[in-house]
């Protein structure tokens, strides 16, 4: 097993040096490979360069790992998969149809099958012309491949493999042994649900052979990574940081061209021209500065959307919150206020009053639910939200499906269905029943309320007055909090949470405002879009229907009333912590 972690890629990518850590490659396969791919010609260049001379170091450097990490005497594979993250412009498409025609080259296996899987048929399209036009270049190889324009099929003639060019789709497979894959921009599918079915399918197809091998290369996502794109960044960061060292994990290289993280969350940095090299590795090829810079001084006068596409394809920058120009001013201190440690136990812990809010709950929204207590003796904001949404959501809205399946599964949002959930044995009713049932995400709510409230923290409920105010208010009457109690307080939606939101953004801004890690949070504050009226200023969304706020409009609903400094109504029943059979959903 080989150390494929590169624990100094920062330092490796400050001084211009490989991003592929020292191996032991098998030096005749890599010779052999590379000596392949060099021979090979760019049909769609002036001259029509070799692509020894064409190619930058660091793909070339990739070629010779690839071919070098095969054993064909033991039939070992030190590397299967190779993921590549590299900017705009860097000949990816290209150079990854000449080391597929240059895996049929080397290729012994008869019969055997390579893909090219572009995720739009414009880039499929392009990687079929990039591999047949090398073809026609030579003699040579125009006698031993036929390429078949209908299928998009490029036909070995000594040994009928075939090289096929597809767009991902979920019958991307037909069975086939497959040598070799190449995914290319898996960026673009971050919000495609099956995304992640199909790749596990094309690594099925890989593990086959002992010799596969899967190449994924992408930009950045110009939006917060999500679904397949996000678990196969994430998962290659932690190969390359070191996680799965000593580990019997999926052997995986990573190449990735981004910024230290000094630089990478640092807007004045990351702008700074003379650090653009760092993750330009194909700088005076296909990429140039004397280009580049004027087209981004073009597009960062074009606002927000324009700067976000551009920095994302072009430095590799990942999107997150605070990046956006009309966007809530709170949202650029937001990460620096997470507090790893904070969890719904230690608010109720630490607190001495505690306010829950909700918001939305139609079936096309979410429904957002928001704890704020105030800690004993500093007086500090401790959050912590959660949320739940109809399964509807995820066919309706099938754009951020993925993105809500993770939330899901990182314990942030509930997906609940139509059926019913009977809460009498989970709450303290005030006249107990044999039975009691409720929609789920209203249930979840309900003891959510119970725990806080047996506890002797409640001060109050925050309800937005435009939600279904009464589904809920009639609720939490079965538990003695109502209007009548104190505990109940209709929110006034639009301008009239100016002062919630003005408020959170100062708090945040000095540290005194404090909230639990929360990917859900993270999505909802960076979709908060702040529109100025007449007399003030509101919250909505960035992109209507898709770019969910309800739990962070949950938070303005709790502070709106944590503001006016409330003290908890003490309710008869004692401390949730005397119930040993308390559940909660």
């Amino acid at each position: 097993m080989w150390d494929l972690s590169c624990l100094d890629w920062e330092e490796r990518i400050r001084t211009g040096r490989s991003l592929i850590p020292d191996l032991p490659l098998i030096q005749s396969e890599a010779e052999m490979g590379l000596a392949f791919y060099d021979e090979l010609r760019l049909p769609d260049v002036p001259g029509k360069p070799r692509l020894a001379d064409a190619t930058g170091q660091w793909f070339r450097d990739i070629v010779a790992t690839s071919f070098g990490s095969w054993d064909p005497v033991s039939q070992q594979n030190f590397i299967r998969d190779i993921f590549v993250l590299a900017p705009k412009g860097s000949s990816k498409t290209s150079y990854g149809a000449g080391l597929a025609l240059s895996v049929m080259l080397m290729n012994t296996r008869p019969r055997a099958e390579a893909l090219f899987i572009g995720p739009t048929q414009a880039i499929s399209d392009r990687a079929y012309e990039q591999a047949v036009g090398m073809i026609e270049e030579s003699t040579d190889l125009k006698r031993r491949f036929r390429p078949r324009d209908h299928l998009k099929t490029i036909e070995d003639l000594v040994n009928q493999s075939e090289m096929k060019v597809k767009t991902f789709d979920l019958k991307i497979l037909t069975g086939g042994i497959l040598i070799f894959a190449h995914l290319d921009e898996v960026h673009l599918l971050g919000k495609t649900h099956y995304a992640a079915k199909v790749i596990r399918q094309i690594r099925g197809g890989i593990d086959k052979t002992p010799e596969g091998k899967f190449l994924i290369t992408t930009t950045q996502s110009d939006d917060i990574p999500a679904g397949a794109f996000k678990d196969e960044l994430h998962n290659a960061r932690r190969h390359r940081d070191g996680a799965f060292r000593g580990k019997n994990a999926r052997p995986t290289l990573s190449v990735m061209f981004e910024f230290p993280q000094d630089i990478a969350k640092e807007p004045a940095a990351w702008r700074d021209t003379s650090n653009w090299p760092m993750v330009m590795p194909n700088l005076g090829r296909s990429v140039h500065l004397a280009t580049l810079v004027p087209d981004w001084n073009s597009e960062k006068e074009k606002g927000d959307q324009a700067i976000r596409v551009w920095a994302s394809q072009y430095l590799n920058i990942e999107m997150g919150v605070g990046m956006k120009t009309d966007g809530w001013p709170g949202a650029e201190f937001w990460a620096s206020s997470e507090d790893a440690d904070l969890t719904l136990d230690a608010i109720i812990e630490r607190s001495e009053a505690i306010v829950v809010g909700a918001d939305g709950g139609g079936l096309d929204d979410l429904f957002g639910a928001n704890v704020l207590g105030r800690e004993t003796g500093s007086k500090t904001w401790l959050s912590w939200s959660h949320a739940w949404c109809h399964e509807g959501v995820l066919k309706r809205r099938q754009t951020i499906a993925a993105r809500l399946q993770d939330f899901a599964q990182a314990s942030a949002l509930t997906i609940i269905d139509d059926e019913f959930v009977d809460v009498a044995p989970l709450v303290k009713l005030l006249e107990p029943v044999e039975e009691l049932l409720l929609p789920k995400d209203v249930a979840g709510f309900l003891i959510l309320i119970d725990r806080i409230n047996r506890a002797s923290l409640l001060a109050a409920v925050a309800l937005d007055v435009e939600g279904p105010y009464g589904e809920l208010t009639d609720a939490l009457a079965l538990i003695g909090v109502t209007q009548e109690s104190g505990h109940v307080v209709g929110v006034g939606q639009g301008y009239k949470l100016m002062n919630a939101l003005k408020t959170s953004e100062r708090k945040l801004a000095n540290r005194t405002m404090k909230h639990c890690p929360s990917t859900l949070m993270d999505w909802c504050v960076g979709n908060i879009k702040i529109e100025p009226t007449a007399t003030a200023i509101r919250a909505t969304k960035q992109n209507a229907g898709d770019a969910k706020i309800d739990p962070a409009m949950a938070m303005f609903d709790s502070v709106s009333v944590m503001v006016l400094n409330p003290e908890p109504i003490i309710v008869d029943g004692g401390s949730y912590l005397e119930e040993e059979d308390l559940m909660v959903i």
